[in-house]
């Protein structure tokens, strides 16, 4: 940063500006939390001739606990885009109106959870449902880490309920996916001819529509060689909405090609390969009992109402873990 003419690109110089804040924030952390711990022990000796201060040692050793298993965290991110910013888009599934309604909280699920991480969540488009729900949504999440968390929840989710739209109450079992892509900035070269791309405008309605049945300001975007489409209806203008629309095509290129490439890896090394958003990652169970458990890592959390309210954390924390080689610590509860 201290060299000359380091400031004569603007866009780089920024984004390296934002990558030293990220990683002086980081060490300012670990300097922290090293001088912490050192007081903790200190504490520690102390608490052992004297029982009055043992709750707040305990208290301490808690929040030490916290900080350094979200430090933990950090380092599982090594991917190219996992610090940046995120795509998310649900998909209703096989199930009808009842896999409808299960992506409508799917997305309230993940929107929660993402705003309780102090991400900035912006909803691009949200498809209605024929009766109730949602037929598909897409987000973006910008954070600390946002891909690279979201992408720990890539795949099929399944319900298990007695299906609230069945007169005589029987049990259903509903699907919905998520996909995940990077939001990657203009510095990333992602090649796209106009000539395969098919553009339709539409009245915006439901969730996320600004001009509801009043301007054609909505935008869908049809990549033809890939088959990929992505919309956007949440912007004032249909300009502004193809411009978004735009790079959430972009990011989806880029994941595309990434899965591409972990695909190939994993053929060389002999490894099973990860079939993508197609595979069934995590059962959410409401009848006859109350469970979630994570397919890929063996975690059961029995508090079903406090996931889908978005207490994700211990889930999404499992599977970096497993996909970093590190062992979890069995049952989240």
């Amino acid at each position: 940063m201290g060299a000359e003419g380091f400031w004569d690109d603007q866009a780089a110089a920024a984004r390296v500006s934002a990558e030293h804040a990220a990683l002086a924030r980081r060490l300012e952390e670990f300097n922290t939390l090293d001088s912490d711990i050192g007081d903790l022990a200190e504490l520690e000796e102390l608490a052992a001739d004297d029982e009055s201060i043992a709750a707040e040692v305990e208290e301490q050793r808690a929040a030490i606990e916290g900080r350094l298993a979200a430090l933990e965290e950090a380092r599982l991110f090594a991917g190219d885009y996992d610090a940046g910013d995120a795509v998310v888009t649900v998909n209703a599934g096989a199930g009808g109106t009842d896999s409808q309604d299960w992506a409508e909280m799917l997305l309230r699920m993940l929107l929660r959870w993402a705003e309780a991480r102090g991400m900035k969540v912006e909803l691009n488009e949200a498809s209605a449902g024929e009766e109730a729900g949602l037929k598909s949504a897409t987000f973006t999440a910008a954070g600390e880490n946002a891909y690279g968390l979201f992408s720990a929840e890539k795949g099929v989710h399944r319900l298990v309920r007695i299906s609230p739209f069945d007169s005589a109450a029987r049990r259903h079992t509903a699907f919905a996916g998520v996909e995940v892509a990077p939001l990657v900035d203009d510095a990333i070269e992602v090649e796209i001819e106009p000539d395969d791309l098919q553009i339709d405008t539409y009245r915006a309605s439901g969730a996320g529509g600004q001009h509801v049945n009043k301007t054609d300001s909505a935008v869908r975007i049809t990549h033809r060689p890939s088959g990929i489409v992505v919309q956007c209806q949440n912007e004032r203008s249909q300009s502004a909405n193809k411009d978004t629309a735009m790079r959430m095509l972009r990011a989806k290129l880029v994941e595309r090609e990434e899965q591409r490439r972990r695909e190939e890896i994993a053929k060389e090394k002999g490894e099973a390969q990860d079939v993508g958003w197609g595979s069934q990652i995590r059962s959410y169970v409401l009848h006859p009992y109350t469970m979630v458990k994570d397919h890929r890592t063996g975690v059961e959390i029995g508090n079903v109402q406090g996931v889908l309210d978005g207490d994700l954390d211990a889930l999404i924390r499992a599977e970096l873990l497993r996909r970093s080689g590190v062992a979890a610590n069995g049952d989240a509860g």
